[in-house]
């Protein structure tokens, strides 16, 4: 799925979810999103992609971003919705186990 370009709209979203969810009801486990044509973002682009994430967890499906373009990264990260993305998208931050993985956990750990 090739998002358009140079930036998403607000009126875009509800089309965008709809195309989604009805990828995710004719079987598709994952959506791979393309996002090399985002060269403008804007709180809008954010927002999209947000709901977009919302919509594939509620469908049961992961959504995997490529061509991620580094203004889009970079606006992410400093809105502060980089790490929640990640998490909703199940993308693991560095040296993190992805969403939903539980760490060894010993014994005689104590309990927290």
């Amino acid at each position: 799925m090739t998002l358009p370009g140079p930036a998403l709209r607000a009126e875009d979203v509800p089309a965008l979810c709809q195309a989604l969810a009805d990828r995710y009801r004719r079987g598709a486990d994952e959506v791979v999103c393309d996002l090399g044509m985002l060269t403008r973002p804007g709180l809008s682009t954010v927002d999209a992609l947000a709901r977009m994430a919302l919509t594939s967890r509620r469908h049961g499906g992961r959504l995997r971003l490529t061509r991620t373009p580094p203004t889009l990264a970079a606006l992410l990260e400093q809105t502060g919705l980089g790490a929640v993305l990640r998490e909703l998208l199940g993308q693991s931050e560095e040296g993190e186990p992805p969403g939903g993985v539980q760490e060894g956990v010993e014994p005689d750990d104590p309990a927290l």
